[in-house]
């Protein structure tokens, strides 16, 4: 199977790998050409408009971690909870296709997307000497700043925080550092121990091309192994290990490709043409500084969670694996926890399944804001 320029960008996406040589791929393509789905964009962007009198939709820039971001903020209701979207990456910003999933949410939820430094369009505003900042708690210390800006900014004393993939890192961090600032944490395919999402990653790849009589895909994921194994987790072996776990439906249920995501961007009414030529320079730009941190994650000494902590798992996920999820949240001492399980998702919920997200949100979560009772569902 070829290696084509989606499948590069599929594996960098969420926490992969920064194949510089996936570079010039990408880079020859050129900036995508949006002007043919300019009336699309302007449908969506007619659709998602909220006339709400109460409602909010604002997108502006500001300096968080001295470095220009950009954030949006949409709801129908002032008076919501705030939920704070940690996007995955380190720069893959959800804000180009929240247009798929996220307008449900807006009934019941003041949602802030925010384009972390380097991802989207907060990558002009990060210069090549912040480029030399990109470390985990670089992406923490911005987290706190947001969620303490737009609490303050929109007159509440706390804000709901989720993570996704590679954003359950800073935001799990973030949470632990200053919970204070949160009414309760969500991780959706959260990454609690990096190595162990390898091993199962890997494994789970072998398994299904077996099933398949892939001889293609056995020959080459038997050139590193064992995987992880002991020698070290290079660029080359992830991608080998990542592609076909992700072939087989690890990123998305079901699924050997995820168009609808990373086809996405083209038709945001937020993003014009350089925003969405900034996705596959922010991912360039960050993940091979961010890798050796990354693979070095591992949360399960974490005995004690001192908020609410609701976690959603894919039950295909093998991109970061629920597995190793579900063994943490059942030992970690919390004020309230749950897990709720996704059977028709893999890594990407919100969008394989965008109602059961919103019912989860309401039934587990949305109470922990507002002073009722949550549902014990697990």
């Amino acid at each position: 199977m070829p290696k084509t320029p989606r499948m590069l960008r599929t594996l960098a996406y969420l926490m992969l790998v920064p194949l510089l040589a996936c570079g010039a791929i990408v880079h020859a393509q050129g900036c995508p050409d949006t002007a043919p789905y300019a009336k699309a964009r302007e449908v969506i962007g007619d659709l998602d408009r909220i006339t709400s009198p109460d409602g909010i939709q604002e997108s502006y820039s500001v300096r968080i971690g001295g470095v220009s971001q950009w954030i949006s903020v949409r709801g129908q209701d002032r008076a919501n909870p705030i939920l704070l979207f940690v996007h995955g990456g380190p720069a893959s910003p959800a804000m180009p296709t929240l247009w798929q999933f996220q307008r449900p949410l807006e009934e019941y939820f003041t949602v802030v997307q925010w384009d972390q430094r380097a991802a989207g369009k907060s990558l002009a505003g990060t210069g090549p000497a912040s480029l030399d900042s990109l470390h985990i708690d670089r992406y923490v210390e911005d987290t706190i700043e947001v969620a303490d800006l737009t609490r303050r900014r929109y007159g509440k004393g706390k804000v709901i925080l989720a993570g996704h993939s590679w954003g359950t890192v800073v935001a799990m961090r973030a949470a632990l550092k200053r919970p204070d600032l949160f009414h309760a944490y969500v991780g959706i395919g959260q990454v609690i121990d990096m190595r162990e999402n390898e091993r199962i990653s890997y494994d789970h790849g072998v398994e299904e091309a077996r099933a398949h009589h892939n001889a293609a895909a056995l020959k080459e994921l038997a050139t590193i192994a064992p995987y992880p194994g002991d020698a070290p987790i290079t660029r080359e072996r992830i991608v080998i290990a990542r592609k076909w776990a992700q072939y087989y439906g690890g990123l998305s249920a079901f699924r050997s490709d995820s168009k609808y995501y990373f086809d996405g961007p083209l038709l945001s009414p937020d993003y014009d043409a350089a925003d969405v030529c900034a996705i596959d320079k922010g991912n360039l730009a960050t993940l091979g500084r961010i890798l050796p941190e990354f693979l070095a994650v591992d949360f399960r000494g974490v005995k004690r969670f001192p908020i609410p902590v609701v976690m959603f798992l894919g039950r295909h996920d093998y991109t970061t694996p629920s597995a190793p999820t579900a063994e943490w949240l059942a030992r970690v001492d919390a004020p309230y926890k749950r897990a709720v399980w996704f059977e028709h998702s893999a890594h990407m919920i919100p969008w394989e399944e965008p109602g059961k997200t919103l019912i989860s949100l309401l039934q587990t979560v949305r109470p922990l804001a507002t002073g009722a009772q949550p549902a014990s569902t697990r």
